[in-house]
């Protein structure tokens, strides 16, 4: 987010519900060694081979998205931004979106920046897939309880800020049955400061909640902030909710505004073919440069 000294206008708006889900009853953390026979390398390695597997199973999974950003002076709301867009596919099988609702913006004490749209769809809902293990500093941290599940906790860090690229810095939490990440906790790092330019990311909570029966798809993310500018600080909240994930398939009749988007039997999702990332919307698989 970048601070602004003007007047800013940013486009979409689409007003929600700000109320928390209820509140996770978190126990405490227990610096206890890993179960007998498994050692953190293990556990790590067993959750990035997961996270990979969630990673292609939500790219076969229709939403919706809905993304609330609020700038606030004291307990005032100041300025809004809202959007609310579908995650489909067309009758090519090729990933989309389409934007339900998005009515004039009123941000004026910060701008949103392809940076944070790029964060929104792909550093709060942070996944770390096998492939990306090697990019980052990982640290077994212990154990806690997360409402009924128990989980293993680890710290997260880049290893090197490459540019033009951006990565996820904090907490993740590991249900210790499953091994899948249920909880996230940090900010999207790295931060731009300089005489030109500033760009700054609020810490956020991201919850999982298990769809099917078998994938733990990102459900809610919450931040709220202060952003410390050169020139002001900048209350911030965010809300992010993902809801009615459906699996893409012969079963599944996709339509926007009343009209079947994809016309003609589909087949299931294991046998679409896959888009590649030059034509998905959004095609960011590498973020915006800063």
């Amino acid at each position: 987010m970048q601070k602004s000294i003007f007047r800013l206008v940013v486009s979409a708006l689409a007003l929600f519900s700000l109320a928390l889900p209820l509140a996770a009853q978190e126990g405490p953390l227990l610096k206890v060694d890993p179960p007998q026979g498994m050692t953190p390398e293990d556990i790590i390695q067993r959750f990035a081979a997961k996270e990979t597997q969630f990673k292609l199973a939500r790219e076969k999974y229709t939403y919706r998205q809905t993304i609330k950003v609020q700038t606030l002076d004291g307990n005032t709301v100041d300025g809004d931004y809202d959007i609310v867009f579908d995650v489909l596919f067309d009758n090519t099988g090729k990933r989309m979106e389409n934007v339900v609702f998005a009515p004039q913006p009123s941000l004026e004490r910060i701008q949103l920046t392809p940076q944070d749209e790029y964060a929104f769809r792909h550093l709060l809902p942070f996944v770390v897939t096998t492939d990306e293990l090697p990019e980052y500093n990982i640290l077994y941290v212990g154990k806690q309880k997360e409402d009924e599940l128990n989980t293993y906790v680890f710290d997260l860090a880049p290893k090197e800020l490459k540019k033009g690229k951006m990565y996820f810095q904090g907490r993740i939490w590991v249900d210790d049955r499953d091994f899948q990440i249920v909880k996230t906790h940090g900010r999207t790092v790295p931060e731009v400061r300089n005489k030109k330019n500033e760009n700054l990311f609020p810490a956020f909570t991201t919850w999982r909640e298990q769809i099917d029966g078998k994938y733990w798809f990102p459900t809610y993310t919450r931040a709220d902030d202060t952003l410390h500018f050169s020139t002001q600080d900048v209350h911030v909240r965010e809300i992010i909710k993902y809801t009615n994930y459906k699996r893409f398939g012969s079963n599944v009749k996709i339509t926007y505004e009343g009209q079947d988007i994809g016309k003609g039997e589909k087949k299931p999702a294991d046998e679409q073919p896959q888009p590649q990332p030059q034509q998905q919307q959004p095609p960011a698989q590498q973020p915006p440069q800063q």
